[in-house]
């Protein structure tokens, strides 16, 4: 390797000899006395779609990547037919494994059916000794997938049809490369070269050099990684396909060839499993690259070195993990590792959302205005599971503080994954007793904040191209009118509104938004509304008044910030939280009228 590649962070490339005399073309960057990492390409892949995500962990790990036999510029096996079966891939593993760090096992890490061969590595007894860890992506195990379709066709349930025959449409293509000489065709003719724009189209993946110009030649010979393994392995699966190594499994909830209900009995084949989910389709690596990195760095590092943060999780969920509940191993699997920004986070709902996503194992930042309140949720959110937590003071308001926040925040822990725009103020009485001044701040902090975070946010989401997740919180006051809240409710209809519309233009870039509309929620926001028209010791008065009418109700935040969660793990668009506000939505569509009627009524504050 030249000075001038060092300096460019390129690969460095050799051969190596795999099983049968096959050539195999090897990639490694990074420093080789690190911890090695190597990344196996599926089909119709080469290597090079592992470059963004090797790229991020090279300054991190000796990242190792090769082109599977018949594959880039690696040789192709003499004779194709049975050329490909698991046994010889198992043996080219090793070879490259061997070579690479010949003193140490390797962290393997599989995508497509470079995860369905990391499953036979480590499950077989060829490699013990040689994994210390595997990462599974959009691949299952076929031995484990034989005996899925086994256990489902001796004992069928409605269910279980279902999830087989669902399963079978998702696999029509695997159907098609059985075929004899039509996919070697159509992939050195019409659809070998029309598979880039498809493949962008379909996984909304940048323009960029992958596919690699050998893309023709590599589908064609890997067309037999399919005849020479999956009816024989289906057909009679392995009985002690038990893995011996921990095993990440990360499954794209939007994966068009693969269902999630594969991995339902998997943990009876892995003693020592973590799950995550990423939303995204079939393409991680090119798609999520970030996360992927992420994860498969914290996995890396926590079985590599041993990982004191991850002692301090289990204890924090045996101890506090009081916000989640049943609810946490779903999110920790959704969103761990992920990083989240919360405004109003000094107290509240925002606070809870901390801790929750704190408990999911994210890295979070805590916005709020109120310094020394955001530096203690941040410190007690590092109690809560997410070592990683840092306070930002910022008046939500103010769109330069807003712009720095959103500059220092992408230099300094990167793009958030998901964006809380949470913070607001409160303001009752009458329209005719609010002042311009009033109108002024409750709209810059109810609405102007929410705009500012949105968009600054919004802007880094969609230039990462990685997806994410906007939320913002409106209110039950949104769609339910209120002689005693004009103000307040008119920014939180906005708000609503807002979110709607963003959802449709942010949709085709994967970016979801939603929109949550607490009804009576005890919170310090009780004690620090205002009230237009009256003098202070009257403030005083209805505030106490207030503040015990939620009291009584009695409705905690941490139900909100569950909610919220909720909503970004299923892309929900509006939801009310709370039984008055679910009524009042429902009331809002079915009879608007009766809901003007009540709007009507002085409540007792």
């Amino acid at each position: 390797m030249t000075r001038d590649e060092q300096a460019e962070g390129r690969p460095r490339e050799r051969f190596v000899t795999g099983g049968g005399g096959v050539r195999l073309c090897v990639a490694e960057y990074g420093d080789a006395a690190l911890p090695t990492v190597v990344l196996v390409h599926g089909y119709p892949d080469s290597k090079e779609v592992w470059s963004e995500v090797a790229d991020r962990l090279a300054d991190r790990f000796h990242v190792v990547l090769y082109d599977v036999r018949g594959h880039g510029r690696s040789g192709a096996p003499a004779r194709l037919r049975g050329g490909f079966t698991l046994e010889k891939l198992t043996e080219d593993f090793l070879a490259v494994a061997d070579a690479v760090s010949p003193d140490h096992p390797v962290h393997l890490v599989g995508h497509d059916w470079g995860s369905v061969q990391g499953w036979e590595f480590a499950t077989v007894r060829d490699t013990e000794g040689r994994i210390s860890s595997f990462t599974s992506i959009s691949g299952p195990s076929l031995d484990h997938f034989g005996h899925w379709i086994k256990r489902r066709v001796r004992r069928p349930t409605p269910r279980r049809v279902v999830q087989v025959v669902g399963q079978g449409a998702k696999s029509w293509y695997v159907y098609a490369l059985h075929t004899p000489v039509l996919p070697e065709l159509a992939w050195r003719g019409v659809l070998g070269k029309q598979w880039p724009k498809l493949l962008a189209r379909a996984e909304k993946l940048p323009t960029d050099s992958y596919p690699t110009a050998s893309l023709p030649e590599d589908a064609a010979h890997g067309a037999w990684l399919y005849r020479d393994n999956v009816r024989r392995r289906l057909g009679s699966p392995r009985p002690d396909a038990y893995a011996h190594v921990p095993v990440q499994l990360i499954t794209p909830t939007g994966d068009a060839f693969l269902s999630e209900r594969l991995y339902d009995d998997l943990d009876r084949w892995v003693p020592r499993l973590t799950r995550r989910t990423v939303a995204a389709k079939h393409w991680v690596p090119r798609s999520r690259p970030e996360q992927l990195a992420r994860w498969i760095g914290d996995f890396v590092t926590s079985h590599e070195y041993g990982d004191p943060a991850s002692a301090s999780v289990v204890s924090a969920e045996s101890t506090a993990a009081t916000v989640l509940g049943a609810s946490g191993a779903a999110a920790k699997e959704r969103f761990g590792g992920q990083l989240v920004l919360v405004t109003g986070a000094a107290s509240g709902i925002g606070r809870a959302t901390v801790f929750a996503f704190a408990e999911a194992g994210t890295r979070v930042i805590a916005v709020d205005r109120d310094g020394e309140g955001a530096a203690r949720t941040a410190e007690l959110a590092r109690l809560s599971g997410a070592p990683d937590a840092w306070p930002e003071t910022v008046d939500v308001s103010d769109a330069e503080a807003m712009e720095k926040l959103a500059a220092r925040t992408a230099d300094l822990y990167g793009v958030p994954d998901v964006v809380v725009n949470n913070a607001g103020i409160g303001l009752a009485g009458s329209f005719l007793d609010t002042t311009p001044e009033d109108w002024k701040q409750v709209l810059d902090v109810n609405l102007w904040g929410v705009i500012h975070g949105c968009r600054l946010f919004g802007k880094l989401m969609v230039e990462r191209g990685q997806g994410g997740h906007i939320v913002n919180t409106a209110s039950a006051a949104a769609f339910q009118p209120s002689r005693a809240l004009p103000a307040y409710s008119t920014s939180k209809a906005a708000v609503l509104m807002l979110s709607e519309c963003l959802r449709a233009e942010l949709a085709p870039h994967g970016i979801g938004v939603s929109a949550i509309c607490p009804g009576l929620v005890n919170t310090p926001i009780t004690r620090s509304a205002r009230f237009a028209g009256v003098g202070e010791e009257e403030q005083e008065k209805r505030r106490a008044r207030s503040a015990r009418l939620y009291g009584l109700r009695n409705y905690p935040p941490e139900k909100v910030a569950r909610a919220i969660l909720r909503a970004v793990r299923r892309d929900t668009a509006v939801v009310p939280v709370t039984p008055e506000a679910r009524g009042a939505r429902l009331l809002s569509r079915l009879s608007p009228k009766a809901l003007r009627g009540l709007s009507r009524i002085d409540p007792p504050v």
